[in-house]
C-alpha cells in the first residue's frame, strides 16, 4: 500500500487484474496473430503471396514507466522479452516492475541476463539520457512535455512508442434503461470504472452519456449512479484523505456553477467522490480524481458533437450497446483505441492493442527472404 499509493482493496484487485491475463495461451495467441506464427521468432517461415519472414528482436529496448496507473509497463515488458530483446525498465516509484523482474530472474537465469530495472529521474539524469540514446526502441508513458523531452534524446533511427495522457468515456443507451434492474447494474459497472485507481489513468471513466427515452429516466439513473458510487467507494476507498489541488479547484468551481443553475452536484462535501449531473457543455469533462460527469443526450450524434468540440484524446469507450449500429458508429468516430463493455474498462485484455499499437510488433524487426 505504501509503495503503490493505493488502498489495500485496490491493490488486491489491481494485482489480480494485472497478472491473471498473462498466460501461455494468451501470449501465444497474441504473437501468432500479429506475426503469423510463433515460429517466425525463431527462423524463416513461409507466407502466402509474400516473401518468407523472420522476426528478430529489435535490440535494446527501454520502457519508461509512469506514475499514473499501477502496472502500465507490464504488458510492454512481457512482449519485449518474448521478442528476445535486451530490456531496461525505468521504473515507477512503487518499484512493482523491479520486484517482478527480480522474480523472473530467480525463476530463469536468461531473464536476469537480459532484463534490468533502474529508477527514472527524468531526462536530466545522465544515466537516463544515456540509456535513451543507446536504445533501439523506447516505449514511454507520460504527459506531452515528458514525451517530447524523451523523444529529443533518441537516435534518429530509434523506434519511439509514446503513450500520452488519455481518458475514457461511456455511453448508456436507452435499451439499458429498460428496467430498474439493468439500470442499477449499469450504474454499478460505471461506478467501478470511475473509482478504481482513484480515477487516475487513461482507462478511468470521467464522462458518461446517458440516452433519454428509456423507462428509467436519466435523472432517476443519476440517483442509482450516486448510490453505486457510494457502494464502490466502500469497496475501493481513496488512498488519500485529502483532495489533490486540481480536484479541489474543480469541485469548488462546479459547486459555484450549480448554485447558478448550471448542472447539479451529488457528493463532494462529506464524500470522497463527486457526481456532476448535466455539466455545462462548453466545458471539458473533469479530468480529476474520483469525479464523474453525467450528460443527458437524445442520440449518439449529440455525444459525438460534444467529444469533437473538446477534441478529447480517448483510450477507452465503454457501453452496454456496442451491437447497436449508431452507438458503434459513435464509438469508432470518437477516436477511442478500445471499445469495451461498461464495467470492464479497467481490465484490458492482454491480446488487445493498447493505444492502438500492436503488442509484440514494436519490438521486432522483419527480415524477408526472397526465393
Amino acid at each position: 500500500m505504501a509503495r503503490t499509493g493505493y488502498s489495500e482493496p485496490v491493490v488486491d484487485y489491481a494485482l489480480d487484474r494485472l497478472f491473471e491475463p498473462i498466460t501461455r495461451a494468451a501470449l501465444q495467441a497474441t504473437i501468432a496473430s500479429e506475426l503469423g506464427s510463433l515460429e517466425a521468432l525463431d527462423g524463416f517461415v513461409t507466407r502466402a503471396g509474400r516473401p518468407d519472414v523472420f522476426f528478430r528482436g529489435a535490440g535494446k529496448v527501454t520502457i519508461v514507466s509512469s506514475d499514473t496507473t499501477i502496472g502500465v509497463a507490464l504488458a510492454p515488458l512481457v512482449f519485449a522479452l518474448c521478442a528476445k530483446c535486451d530490456v531496461t525498465i525505468k521504473d515507477r516509484s512503487d518499484r512493482l516492475m523491479g520486484a517482478f523482474a527480480a522474480t523472473l530472474g530467480e525463476e530463469r537465469s536468461e531473464f536476469a541476463a537480459t532484463l534490468r530495472v533502474e529508477a527514472w529521474n527524468g531526462t536530466g539524469d545522465p544515466n537516463g539520457s544515456a540509456r535513451l540514446a543507446e536504445s533501439d526502441v523506447v516505449v514511454a508513458f507520460g504527459g506531452s512535455q515528458a514525451l517530447t523531452d524523451i523523444r529529443a534524446h533518441l537516435r534518429p533511427e530509434a523506434r519511439f512508442v509514446p503513450f500520452g495522457h488519455r481518458t475514457s468515456v461511456g455511453y448508456l443507451a436507452r435499451e439499458t434503461l429498460a428496467d430498474e434492474h439493468s439500470a442499477r447494474a449499469a450504474a454499478n459497472a460505471a461506478a467501478r470504472d470511475a473509482l478504481l485507481y482513484d480515477g487516475e489513468g487513461c482507462l478511468s471513466l470521467h464522462a458518461l452519456f446517458v440516452e433519454r427515452g428509456g423507462r428509467v429516466s436519466s435523472e432517476h439513473f443519476g440517483d442509482f449512479l450516486f448510490d453505486a458510487l457510494d457502494a464502490a467507494a466502500i469497496e475501493f476507498p481513496p488512498a488519500r484523505t485529502e483532495l489533490d489541488p486540481a480536484a479541489a479547484l474543480y469541485r469548488n468551481a462546479a459547486r459555484f456553477r450549480a448554485s447558478q443553475g448550471e448542472g447539479a452536484l451529488r457528493g463532494g462535501i462529506d464524500r470522497a467522490h463527486l457526481l456532476v449531473l448535466d455539466a455545462p457543455r462548453n466545458l471539458a469533462p473533469p479530468f480529476v480524481s474520483r469525479t464523474l460527469a453525467l450528460y443527458s443526450v437524445d442520440a449518439p450524434t449529440e455525444a459525438l458533437t460534444y467529444l469533437r468540440a473538446h477534441d478529447l484524446p480517448l483510450e477507452g469507450f465503454a457501453t452496454c450497446a456496442a451491437d447497436r449500429p449508431d452507438v458503434l458508429d459513435l464509438a469508432v468516430a470518437s477516436g477511442a483505441a478500445r471499445i469495451a463493455r461498461l464495467g470492464a474498462l479497467q481490465a484490458p485484455p492482454l491480446a488487445g492493442e493498447h493505444g492502438g499499437m500492436g503488442r509484440i510488433l514494436p519490438f521486432v524487426r522483419a527480415i524477408s527472404r526472397e526465393r
